[in-house]
């Protein structure tokens, strides 16, 4: 009967954690969130439940919601402080990839962007965006009218359309080379040929290895490349920073390319790349612990391709 119920949910564990992660950002919260809800349906009077999908769903949801409410997250989030964990590119809690609206609700980006609307818009809009369901349904889900249901997502679709860059997604390839030339660029210190490379109003922001109560932000393509000729030109001061001569590899993070910085199996450092008619128009840089656990438990997991940086 237990091992019943376990693997009842165990089922939906990995949908669930790609909900959780799309609302709330942050791998190890939606961890959190799934394992509460685990409890929960553990107690749970499981002969009165008709759907469980959807009663695992609105716990979940109702979970974030929660969680974006209280006082600690607040404070954070207001105190600029925030950005999304990245998870590499297979990473079941990346979840659903069939569409272009999936893959773009996990691209840091829009990640970032749900920062700007309320929980419950941003609740809609995953439910409605990335897991289909209808408004009906998202309205027993968060306790509010069809008709509300529908405003909010309305005004969710027409935020992320107005932040979208290019029109839509990049080829793989094509992403790639920019970002060979970039790390080229960077290692070398040629900060002429990195400012080419990025567009006009390219910024980037930087948790500064979780050195600083507030994130890094640069906002004109000059700083991005003076940030980035620093960050990347190696020096005997750094490696002894990060403990030793990393590698570098290219992968995916979130569905942008990815710098990742790699010392024997754990990444010390990674920097993800948005790409828009062929140049740099964002990125986003990660070198804080606590922001890379799940990234390394996941590079671990995989068989890298051969690093475009041997010995840094």
């Amino acid at each position: 009967m237990e091992s019943a119920v376990a693997d009842r949910f165990e089922a939906g564990r990995a949908r669930l954690a790609s909900l959780a992660y799309r609302l709330l950002g942050s791998a190890a919260d939606a961890e959190d969130i799934v394992q509460d809800a685990y409890l929960r349906w553990h107690a749970a009077d499981r002969e009165r439940i008709e759907v469980p999908e959807a009663w695992l769903t609105k716990v979940v949801t109702n979970l974030c919601l929660d969680r974006l409410r209280s006082a600690p997250v607040r404070r954070e989030r207001a105190a600029g402080a925030w950005m999304p964990e990245p998870l590499l590119d297979g990473d079941p809690m990346l979840g659903p990839a069939d569409t272009f609206e999936q893959r773009e609700s996990v691209s840091l980006a829009v990640l970032t962007l749900m920062e700007r609307l309320s929980p419950v818009e941003r609740a809609v809009y995953v439910l409605r965006e990335v897991f289909s369901y209808p408004h009906s349904e998202i309205a027993g889900i968060l306790d509010i009218s069809e008709s509300a249901s529908q405003q909010h997502v309305h005004r969710a679709r027409r935020r992320v359309a107005a932040a979208r860059r290019g029109g839509g997604e990049v080829d793989p390839a094509s992403a790639r080379k920019v970002l060979e030339e970039f790390l080229a660029a960077a290692s070398s210190g040629r900060t002429e040929r990195l400012v080419a490379l990025l567009t006009d109003d390219a910024t980037a922001i930087s948790d500064g290895a979780g050195l600083s109560r507030t994130l890094r932000r640069y906002e004109t393509p000059e700083r991005v490349a003076t940030m980035m000729r620093t960050a990347f030109k190696p020096t005997p001061a750094k490696r002894r920073l990060v403990g030793g001569s990393p590698t570098i590899h290219i992968g995916q993070v979130n569905g942008w390319p990815a710098v990742l910085v790699v010392l024997e199996d754990r990444i010390v450092g990674a920097a993800a790349f948005e790409i828009s008619d062929g140049k740099v128009a964002a990125l986003h840089g990660f070198a804080a612990a606590e922001r890379l656990a799940r990234l390394t438990a996941m590079w671990r997991r995989h068989e890298p391709d051969a690093p475009a940086i041997g010995q840094w």
